[in-house]
């Protein structure tokens, strides 16, 4: 390996890969210009995730040129204020035709009708074009024009996001331990997958290849389908409510933590459902067919079964990985029992500030006079939260738990 990596060095390109095949698999060696790629990024969308895939990239590889553009002048002002990209786009054709890599983070909508217009744009033969859509199957057949031309496309989705959006809220370790789908075309080469991968290297995510169909079976039952049904369920309650006027007092809490994902952004949801037709109609079959079986259960008395139901739906549950970043963004909640009295908030998040600790949403559960109340603090990540706790413990004689 070091005899091929020497002649390789010696060659002018400065984005190179030699790849070895061993016996148990594809090796990549990469040398970009001593470790690092060099060349022009452009990112198409300069939101939370199109924001923090930039920053990944220049986080590894400070010898990219960032470019960035969005249809939101002021988040592109925003995000070249913030270092997130080095130069703001004007002319997208122009600085497309000069790009090594290319990242359309819009929604899936945008990005069919971005992909088309791309047809016409004569790019750098090397160039890889990416997105990070929700959606992959529809999105790689409309990339299928850039294919004809020549330009390698390889569909991705980074399954990680935040409770927060826009460019203010990227951040260069968002993906870090998250899965990050890649979708290449059949027969794609391994080389430009390779080179990819290492262009985002500095994410830190677990990178996983899919078929588009694959990407979009599992991404419909882990998590568009469950927003259906979280919407579902908030329009009961909705329904309730007008003859109940109780309804919406009490559906805080617990109710209001499982169906938080029906705040999501609708438009954006609408075009992924449309995008995902055909696997969502499926699992509207499946997903009846089971409500019929614990309709019937219940109807008939059958205590055993719904006990069974309810206990291997729990045994499946408690296995899943609790440290693993998924398709749906996790809460890291701790709750602190706290005296009802003024200041309260202000003094555990003075601890958190001072150990330079973020939070990213608090919340006062129950205060009654006389008795502790309960805090709920959220944060971005578990480390956060495990650092919050011993922070709160070492200060406080509060009593701190996960929910």
């Amino acid at each position: 390996i070091s005899q091929s990596a020497k002649k390789v060095k010696e060659q002018p390109s400065s984005r190179l890969v030699l790849c070895l095949s061993p016996i148990n698999g594809l090796l990549a060696l990469f040398l970009f210009g001593g470790g690092f790629v060099k060349g022009n990024v452009l990112i198409v969308g300069l939101g939370l995730i199109g924001g923090s895939i930039a920053l990944g990239i220049k986080k590894e590889h400070p010898s990219c040129k960032i470019y960035g553009f969005d249809i939101n002048v002021d988040q592109g002002r925003l995000a070249k204020t913030l270092h997130i990209i080095d130069e703001i786009v004007q002319d997208l054709d122009h600085v497309m035709s000069i790009c090594d890599f290319i990242f359309i983070a819009v929604p899936v909508k945008q990005t069919e009708m971005l992909l088309k217009q791309m047809e016409t744009i004569e790019f750098k033969k090397s160039v890889i074009v990416s997105d990070v859509g929700s959606t992959k199957e529809k999105i790689v057949e409309k990339a299928e024009g850039l294919r004809q031309k020549g330009v390698t496309f390889i569909g991705g989705h980074p399954m990680a996001g935040s409770h927060k959006s826009g460019i203010v809220a990227a951040k260069a370790h968002l993906f870090e331990n998250a899965f990050y789908i890649l979708t290449p075309h059949d027969g794609q080469s391994q080389k430009e997958i390779a080179e990819l991968k290492y262009l985002l290297n500095g994410t830190k995510a677990n990178f996983i290849t899919l078929t588009p169909q694959e990407h979009d079976r599992v991404a419909g039952v882990i998590s568009h389908f469950p927003h259906i049904i979280a919407a579902g369920l908030v329009h009961q309650a909705k329904n309730y409510s007008d003859n109940h006027d109780l309804v919406s007092r009490l559906a805080a809490g617990g109710f209001r933590d499982i169906t938080r994902i029906a705040s999501s952004n609708p438009v954006m949801w609408r075009d992924i459902l449309l995008h995902n037709k055909e696997p969502l109609l499926q699992m509207f079959d499946e997903w009846i067919k089971e409500m019929d079986m614990v309709r019937h259960f219940i109807a008939s008395d059958n205590s055993e079964q719904i006990y069974q139901y309810f206990a291997s739906a729990k045994d499946f549950r408690d296995d899943l990985p609790t440290r693993t970043k998924g398709a749906i963004p996790s809460f890291y909640d701790l709750f602190v029992d706290v005296p009802d009295y003024p200041g309260i908030i202000s003094e555990i998040t003075g601890y958190l500030a001072v150990a330079k600790i973020s939070i990213t949403n608090i919340r006062i559960i129950e205060t009654r006079e006389e008795i502790y109340g309960v805090l709920r603090l959220s944060f971005q990540s578990e480390n956060d939260r495990e650092s919050a706790k011993l922070c709160i413990e070492s200060n406080t004689n509060y009593e701190t738990f996960y929910g």
